[in-house]
Order: C-alpha cells, then sequence, then structure tokens
C-alpha cells in the first residue's frame, strides 16, 4: 500500500504528532493553513467516511474535543473549522482525515459554499428528506 498516512503511522515518514492512542493519530497538516492546522487519523487504514465502521469512526471523533480543546489553549484561536472531503476531486490523501483549522482575525482562509435557500421550496426539502431517510440503514 501506498499510502502516505500509513506511512506516518508506520514511523516510515516523520510528522510533527499531537496525539497519539492505539487507534488515533493526530499531526500537524504539513500545508498549514494556518498556525496550528491539524488531521486527526484512524491508524487502520480507511479510504473515506463510506468505508468508515462506527468503532473507528468513535475513535477519531471522540478525540476532536481533546485535539480542539488544546488548539484552543495554546494557540488561541478566534474559532476553529472541522473539515472532512470525500472522493476525488475534494479528497487528496486516500485515508480517512478529519482536518481541524484554527482561524484568526485576519488569516486568508476561506471555507464557503453558496447559499441556495431560495431556490428551494418545501416540496423540494421533503422530496430530498425521503430521499436520504430510505437509504438510511
Amino acid at each position: 500500500m501506498d499510502c502516505i498516512f500509513c506511512k506516518i503511522v508506520n514511523g516510515d515518514i516523520p510528522a510533527y504528532k499531537i496525539y497519539e492512542d492505539d487507534d488515533v493519530l493526530a499531526f500537524l497538516d504539513i500545508t498549514q493553513a494556518t498556525k496550528g492546522h491539524t488531521l486527526i487519523i484512524p491508524k487502520k487504514h480507511v479510504e473515506n467516511i463510506y468505508a468508515l465502521d462506527d468503532k473507528t469512526s468513535q475513535a477519531v471523533f471522540s478525540k476532536i474535543p481533546t485535539v480542539a480543546n488544546a488548539i484552543k489553549e495554546s494557540l488561541n484561536p478566534i474559532g476553529l473549522n472541522l473539515l472532512q472531503n470525500n472522493d476525488q476531486p475534494l479528497q487528496s490523501v486516500f485515508h480517512f482525515h478529519v482536518h481541524l483549522i484554527p482561524r484568526y482575525q485576519e488569516d486568508e482562509t476561506t471555507i464557503g459554499w453558496v447559499n441556495h435557500q431560495d431556490s428551494y421550496q418545501d416540496a423540494d426539502y421533503k422530496h430530498v428528506q425521503t430521499e436520504i431517510k430510505k437509504c438510511i440503514k
């Protein structure tokens, strides 16, 4: 397997580790969108959120507050974004990971979307709701 995150987990590639236990690793993202930009990953290789099982999900997501609070206390950002991408072209490393991106007053980082609220009527929301609920297992 040629997964850069698996290589970090195995110690083949160095990383600036923030947190580690038997199941989870958190380390600084090499790109540093902002100071303290951290990735949290399962040590077990899981390609994306669609392949994530409950146990691995619980392990990763239960550590997000721990790492987020450490970032807040140590770096004093004005806020923090959680970001998680899946599939191309959004996902650049195909090993599930969550970005914790501290935000600062004038950090020049943008994360956004277009508001389409005016394009949706009640029937549109209900249709989407029904379609998604049909697939909940």
